[in-house]
């Protein structure tokens, strides 16, 4: 049985390596980009490459989207003419994170141009997208699921149906949260240890074997050892979700101490020109604020020219 067409929107730093999981799968794979040149850069690996998003979804059995925010999926999907150039039953996935309400939006206009849809972003950042270790969460109907499962099984280590459509979203999300939070945490951990006269890095290693351990700690916390802000994920990007749980959690009359702090450091760290840096670049507006420095070296980071 022949593996179904993919359209995928969105070559970005986490498209590009899941795009290429999916033609190492086996998969027909057309790419669209609005910077083109980043899936003209598939085009060697078998990708068809469209010049719009309309005629990439024309062709398709799926439609995944791997876009920055909930506006540009907006203008991607559903101004012009993309999914009206669907054929009826596509199933589109939108593996982007957005707000869970534009995600129920969404899914009622798929639904009235009679297409699949569901909210499924991912966490793992690109080491896991290019692993294909992803975590992903997925909202909307279950038989979408169901159907969608081959390709996540391409994507990731877990896929989870977490519920009706928007639901997919609000698991990103409580993940973001967790996130951003313990980020904070490290950053503020080793710069303590290491301000106290400890080794950081002795500290750190101590840590991954006690109830402290976390995947934050072990990933995040060498890179700030090393200085290494070169992104995986954006400060800019954890600033957007960020904002997207607090304006969630106002709409369900929820106060979130603890997301706001943390929103407001990263605030100042995007306002302070490193908003190209990953996110666990929040050390450097702690180091600012403490004006000290956890570790000697250059800092690699992202020209935000």
């Amino acid at each position: 049985m022949a593996l179904p067409t993919i359209a995928f929107l969105g070559i970005g730093l986490m498209g590009r390596p899941m795009a290429i999981n999916l033609l190492e799968a086996g998969y027909s794979l057309i790419a669209w980009n609005r910077t083109q040149h980043k899936a003209e850069a598939l085009s060697s690996l078998g990708a068809h490459v469209a010049e719009s998003p309309a005629e990439a979804c024309a062709q398709a059995d799926i439609v995944i989207t791997m876009l920055e925010n909930g506006p540009v999926v907006d203008k991607t999907l559903f101004s012009d003419d993309t999914l009206t150039s669907c054929r009826s039953g596509t199933l589109v996935i939108d593996m982007s994170s957005i707000p869970p309400e534009l995600a129920k939006q969404h899914a009622a206009k798929a639904k009235a141009q009679g297409l699949g849809y569901l909210d499924a972003p991912v966490s793992g950042g690109t080491v896991g997208a290019e692993q294909a270790t992803l975590s992903i969460m997925a909202g909307g109907e279950k038989s979408d699921f169901e159907q969608a499962r081959p390709v996540f099984d391409v994507l990731g280590k877990a896929a989870t149906y977490i519920g009706p459509a928007g639901s997919g979203q609000l698991a990103k999300c409580a993940n973001q949260a967790i996130v951003g939070i313990t980020i904070g945490a490290v950053s503020e951990a080793l710069l303590l240890a290491a301000e106290g006269g400890a080794d950081p890095a002795a500290v750190r290693e101590a840590l991954l074997g006690g109830f402290a351990s976390s995947r934050i700690l072990e990933l995040h916390g060498q890179r700030m050892l090393d200085r290494d802000f070169m992104p995986g994920a954006t400060s800019r990007v954890q600033l957007k979700d960020l904002r997207t749980i607090l304006d969630t959690a106002r709409s369900e009359q929820l106060t979130l101490p603890l997301t706001q702090r943390v929103h407001d450091e990263y605030l100042s760290l995007v306002n302070n020109g490193n908003e190209n840096a990953d996110h666990s670049g929040l050390l450097l507006q702690l180091e600012a604020l403490n004006q000290c420095q956890l570790s000697p070296g250059d800092t690699r980071k992202p020209d935000n020219d």
